[in-house]
């Protein structure tokens, strides 16, 4: 139970940052995205990413596009905004920093107090 809990307390800690790593790549549609996470093991629903993305976009990191659809109505495309990839920039950073932490405390050696 307790390590369920952290899993998914991580899961929703770098979910922001892969949604923008997924955009990152170019313009995508929301389903698009989900798939994307979905290959990568990241379960998400359209109940948290649509939340997620009018967020982003009230923050000024993503834009839209509207483009029209062959088998449907007109579908909204997501861009990084210049202040996005600033953003994602510092998260990848951050995130480097994060590996190099986790890896580093694994491969420490025990102290004299730990022995």
């Amino acid at each position: 139970m307790i390590a369920e809990n952290t899993q998914t307390q991580m899961r929703k800690g770098i979910l922001e940052y892969c949604v923008l790593l997924v955009i990152s790549r170019g313009e995508i549609y929301a389903s698009d995205i989900i798939a994307e996470l979905k290959r990568a093991k990241l379960l998400v629903v359209e109940g948290t990413l649509y939340p997620l993305l009018t967020r982003l976009k009230n923050n000024g990191l993503l834009s839209y596009n509207w483009v029209e659809s062959t088998s449907g109505p007109p579908r909204k495309y997501y861009v990084l905004t210049p202040e996005g990839r600033q953003i994602l920039s510092q998260l990848d950073t951050t995130w480097n920093e994060l590996v190099y932490a986790i890896t580093t405390s694994q491969q420490a050696k025990p102290t004299t107090e730990e022995k």
